[in-house]
């Protein structure tokens, strides 16, 4: 039985449970160009072209996320251009100027970082063509952190219909950066178990996996959150969503996790299991709904 994810292997939504829904659509829309895909209650999906992005559940009673704990480190939001990224940031910037955290050059891909109102960090970013990707003598994709100016890139790539921001652009869950507590652990659960390729590693203290050869579905980093344990519930990160093929698919992994002895269960035709620190993940087949954020495993 193979021990790694299929090649077409994506993520899809994210989950994340707010305080202040309104504040929170109005910078995922306005700023970085989604839509309102639906609403049910007190959450509403967030997405474009009917791809679900994010994903906002409004929980008044919980606390704020501890920088310090595992959990969210950003949600990655990918466009298809160039163009399409520029439009994005502009948007972005312009509705909430104080967001941004940075940008950078990663070599696979260029990147421009911001903040939601919440705190919950976001990537806005675009990927090089994978002829373009070096790798090194181990066969790890060569990733870096060099400069890239913003107003330069945005006048090298706007052009008049994207000043008028990223309303029309298309856009996907490319990856998400996690926090944990350990490294090691991580590889262990998400390379190990689940089935992912480790495609970098920077020491102990930032791991990328991922499938199909792309440059990392999942980073791992324990920046601001070594030696944490398990979470506990907080604002933040409900769940993250890894989308398969319909069919074996996952019943290789539920099989690879029972191996493992690691618990899970399946929920409306998708496994859910929890990493080393409590971060729910859910499996599902391409094309399933997904299911209500926080389900117990």
């Amino acid at each position: 039985m193979t021990r790694t994810l299929a090649p077409d292997t994506s993520m899809g939504v994210v989950d994340l449970l707010v305080r202040d829904p309104d504040a929170m659509v109005a910078f995922y829309t306005a700023g970085v160009g989604l839509a309102v895909l639906g609403q049910a209650g007190p959450t509403v999906t967030l997405g474009r072209s009917g791809n679900p992005v994010v994903r906002l559940t409004r929980e008044s009673d919980l606390p704020d996320f501890d920088r310090g704990d595992a959990g969210l480190f950003h949600t990655a939001v990918l466009y298809p251009t160039q163009a399409d990224l520029a439009a994005a940031v502009l948007s972005t910037v312009r509705h909430a100027p104080a967001a941004f955290t940075g940008s950078a050059d990663h070599l696979v891909s260029e990147a421009f970082y911001f903040d939601d109102p919440e705190g919950n960090g976001v990537e806005l970013y675009t990927d090089r063509a994978r002829s373009s990707w070096t790798y090194a003598a181990d066969g790890s994709v060569r990733m870096a952190t060099n400069l890239l100016d913003p107003n330069t890139y945005l006048q090298d790539h706007l052009d008049d219909a994207g000043m008028t921001g990223a309303q029309h652009a298309a856009a996907s869950v490319g990856h998400v950066h996690l926090q944990v507590g350990d490294i090691d652990l991580a590889r262990d659960f998400y390379a190990g178990v689940l089935g992912f390729e480790v495609t970098s590693r920077f020491g102990s203290q930032a791991l990328f996996v991922a499938a199909g050869g792309y440059h990392h579905h999942i980073g791992l980093n324990s920046w601001n959150s070594r030696g944490a344990g398990p979470r506990a519930a907080s604002l933040g990160l409900g769940q993250v969503a890894i989308e398969v093929p319909a069919g074996e698919e996952i019943e290789r992994i539920a099989h690879r996790l029972g191996r493992n002895g690691v618990d899970h269960r399946t929920v409306d035709g998708s496994l859910q299991v929890r990493d080393p620190w409590a971060t729910l993940i859910e499996i599902r087949p391409r094309g399933l709904e997904p299911a209500r954020a926080g389900v117990a495993v």
